[in-house]
């Protein structure tokens, strides 16, 4: 069984910083994908960036450039980082896991495992 436990959520002004994590406990086998969602109030689960165990990574158009995503190994811990932070970034933000191959990086329904999301909020 897997679990996945955010942190690093927080309330923040325009161009601000933030930097979320995700301790996974559990195995995960060599292959898997991980990834961060958000979801801002009344609208769907949106994939923000993904990472998979060959090191590939996607994101978000809306997210180029200003977020990064990593996975630390060692420490068995998905990274956020998120620079220039906007208010359209204001989201409960969940990461998730897959194990085996993914077709579709951006896609909720791809993921078997959540966790229960951390809050970030950007004010203008």
């Amino acid at each position: 069984q897997i679990q996945l436990v955010e942190s690093g959520g927080g309330s923040v002004q325009t161009g601000a910083s933030l930097r979320l994590s995700c301790a996974v406990s559990g195995f995960l086998n060599s292959s898997f994908a991980v990834a961060w969602f958000r979801q801002a109030p009344g609208k769907g689960r949106e994939g923000v960036a993904c990472i998979d165990s060959q090191g590939e990574v996607n994101y978000a158009a809306s997210v180029k450039g200003r977020f990064t995503i990593s996975y630390d190994n060692a420490e068995n811990t998905l990274h956020l980082q998120m620079n220039s932070l906007k208010p359209e970034d204001t989201a409960m933000y969940y990461c998730a896991a897959r194990l085996g191959w993914i077709a579709k990086w951006d896609a909720s329904y791809e993921y078997d495992y959540w966790g229960q999301g951390t809050q970030v909020t950007v004010s203008s």
